[in-house]
């Protein structure tokens, strides 16, 4: 990015948005809000869960999944006392298998270090491994309904381009979603810009004709005009790197064939399918066994115990 655009993005003027923005978004939230399971109850067990599955994952594939995980793991406490190995064995389909070993080990830290319930506090949540500052807030809004913005993808993108109307910062960024917040209206007004990212505002052909809040985007007011505002922007996602041959891939595909036994060594290269770069697999299979997705036992490659 330039230097003369990071400028902007340090700079860019902040506030609060018009009123007839907040009152426009959360009527149209009103009439058209997701019907989601994690929406239904405030359990911060249940909010945090949902959120580590929804990171770079697919609603629609992370619901079912969602359900069948609550029903095995209810609480931080039925989750601590599982193996690893079963975590990640009822994390299959989601991807990005790392999830499953944090949250483990962020139940365990909950069960030994706050008797079983979450810390209902930002520095706490944020001291639990694999909890970031987008995952803290998400549980204190969504599950305690704390006013807090939360600046996942698809809100960071409304925020750039229809509150800033240019890029921003990690810290303004951040400072401009808490301001956005009605007092008191926290649930209520965060759940309705991430549905307004994810279904309207979307990164590619925006369906501004639909938008509820065109009339005060300062994105629709400059013309549209590239660059889009949202390019570079704090919590906006970038151009993912290709899978096909990565080092992603031939994790995802070491995993899933753990989640049914073990492997012997020999064969590590063969089950990624890289047979002829056995070296490259190998360090595959050592990062697996330093992010706690695998260990070495008996010339085999486990899930951990």
């Amino acid at each position: 990015m330039p230097t003369d655009r990071c400028a902007v993005v340090s700079t860019a003027e902040e506030g609060v948005a018009p009123a007839t923005f907040h009152d426009s978004l959360l009527r149209w939230a009103e009439e058209v809000r997701r019907d989601l399971p994690w929406r239904r109850h405030r359990d911060p067990w249940g909010i945090l869960v949902s959120e580590l599955m929804l990171q770079q994952t697919q609603v629609s594939r992370v619901i079912p999944r969602y359900e069948r995980f609550l029903a095995r793991f209810p609480d931080p406490a039925a989750c601590a006392a599982a193996p690893v190995a079963e975590v990640v064995t009822a994390w299959e389909g989601l991807g990005y298998n790392r999830r499953a070993v944090n949250l483990h080990r962020a139940a365990e830290r909950i069960v030994d270090e706050h008797g079983g319930v979450l810390p209902d506090d930002l520095d706490g949540l944020l001291a639990l491994p694999g909890v970031g500052p987008y995952t803290a807030r998400a549980v204190l809004v969504f599950a305690h309904e704390r006013d807090h913005g939360v600046l996942d993808t698809n809100a960071a993108r409304v925020l750039a381009r229809a509150v800033a109307g240019a890029p921003l910062a990690p810290r303004p960024a951040q400072r401009l979603a808490d301001q956005q917040v009605p007092p008191g209206r926290g649930w209520e007004w965060n759940q309705a810009v991430l549905d307004l990212g994810a279904t309207v505002c979307v990164k590619r052909q925006p369906r501004c004709a639909s938008c509820p809040v065109t009339e005060v985007c300062r994105w629709a007011a400059a013309g549209l005009r590239d660059p889009d505002p949202a390019e570079g922007s704090a919590g906006t996602s970038g151009r993912q790197p290709r899978f096909d041959g990565s080092d992603r891939q031939a994790r995802g595909r070491l995993v899933q064939a753990l989640r049914t036994g073990p492997v012997e060594l020999s064969r590590v290269a063969d089950v990624i399918g890289w047979s002829d770069d056995p070296d490259r697999a190998e360090r595959v299979a050592d990062g697996l066994v330093v992010d706690g997705l695998a260990e070495y036992a008996d010339g085999q490659l486990s899930l951990p115990a």
